[in-house]
């Protein structure tokens, strides 16, 4: 199964674009967490959300597959090319890290 996925749909005239990729969480504690960008495409994403932590990529695998499918179901189709949003999943997850660190030391 992949770990990255990019979905659009037209709606309105407008190419509505979704990126959704599964990332482990820092320090190699087996924790994973999916992130979703959406938006208008050729745009910058209105929304950034993640959703975990999962114990293991498996678990994260079948939220992943299970919110693929969802979108699919309501129109929206696989695209191939670059993922044009990474950054702003890259900026989310850092945060969520960051976060994560101090939770863990006792802070």
């Amino acid at each position: 199964m992949p770990r990255s996925m990019c979905l659009t749909r037209q709606c309105l005239g407008l190419e509505t674009r979704i990126e959704c990729e599964i990332r482990p969480l820092k320090g190699g504690t087996g924790l994973w967490s999916l992130l979703c960008a959406a938006g208008v495409a050729d745009s910058q994403p209105t929304a950034v959300r993640i959703q975990g932590p999962f114990h293991g990529m498996r678990k994260a695998e079948e939220v992943f597959g299970a919110v693929i499918g969802n979108l699919i179901k309501q129109g929206y189709g696989q695209v191939s090319g670059p993922f044009i949003w990474q950054l702003h999943m890259q900026a989310e997850l850092r945060r969520v890290n960051a976060g994560q660190g101090r939770f863990l030391s006792g802070w």
